[in-house]
């Protein structure tokens, strides 16, 4: 991704960003862009508030103060109506999955379908099946509830429903979390795959290596409550910090990186 990006390519700015939960100051004067058509990795230490910085974003957190535009929109200063309709161009997939456990997978991304789009239910549950296919679910997971599917199946589900509204910004919550790593290998190259095809942006919060190096366009350090550095992976690799040394450059680091170049066809 150009780091000139022109301001159209730019569909998340936040600027002077400040978050605090009663004396605990989590960001302050935290700036950040995310570009169009881009994957974005957001990485930090414990504390340092990836996931506050996502949900200031989608609107489930309120600022203490600082600007946060999507789509050039100032999401606080929309009335509630014009604040929903920018919304539905977001999707969302939580650490969690955040699956309704009494609905089927058929129902749960369907639901969005008919409350938010309005379809009838018979259309909404048609669209339905097609978002599990498009994630690589077997047809006969539409009827399942998430009970009964193993950990690999409710990320890929939970990612149906995320793409529901065919959403111009993907937000990821630690996706491969509880993940092995065949399977969070295979969630890593389905996100590309999509992203490739659907042309969507994504804002990946994680602290996993393989996820960056396999998916990342760029890559955002948080510490200090603001970004670090933020860029390619080869600019922040680079970057003299004692936890980015640490994280980048430690043997789970160096591990991944080898896979990558590998997998490239490059050996180092």
């Amino acid at each position: 991704m150009n780091q000139q990006a022109s301001q159209q390519d730019v569909v998340i700015s936040v600027r002077e960003l400040c978050n605090r939960f009663g004396s605990n100051e989590v960001h302050k004067n935290l700036d950040l862009d995310v570009y169009r058509r881009e994957i974005l990795g957001v990485v930090g230490g414990s504390g340092t508030g990836k996931s506050v910085l996502l949900r200031s974003i989608v609107g489930l957190i309120q600022p203490h103060s600082g600007v946060i535009k999507v789509f050039g929109k100032e999401l606080q200063a929309l009335s509630a109506e014009e604040r929903s309709r920018v919304e539905r161009r977001f999707g969302v997939l939580f650490q969690s999955g955040a699956l309704f456990t009494s609905l089927t997978l058929e129902e749960n991304v369907a639901l969005p379908l008919i409350e938010h789009a309005r379809l009838s239910r018979d259309d909404a549950e048609h669209l339905a099946r097609v978002k599990l296919a498009l994630v690589g679910l077997p047809a006969s997971a539409a009827t399942m509830v998430p009970a009964q599917l193993s950990g690999g199946m409710v990320k890929r589900a939970s990612l149906a429903r995320a793409l529901a509204l065919d959403p111009e910004v993907l937000f990821l919550d630690e996706p491969t979390a509880g993940l092995d790593p065949i399977g969070a290998a295979a969630f890593d190259r389905l996100i590309v795959t999509l992203r490739d095809a659907l042309g969507f942006s994504v804002f990946l919060v994680t602290h996993d290596l393989d996820t960056l190096y396999s998916t990342c366009d760029r890559v955002a350090v948080l510490s200090k409550k603001r970004v670090l550095v933020e860029g390619p992976l080869e600019t922040v690799e680079s970057t003299d910090n004692p936890w980015i040394r640490d994280y980048f450059h430690g043997p789970r680091g160096r591990a991944a990186h080898r896979s990558r170049t590998t997998t490239n066809g490059v050996v180092e």
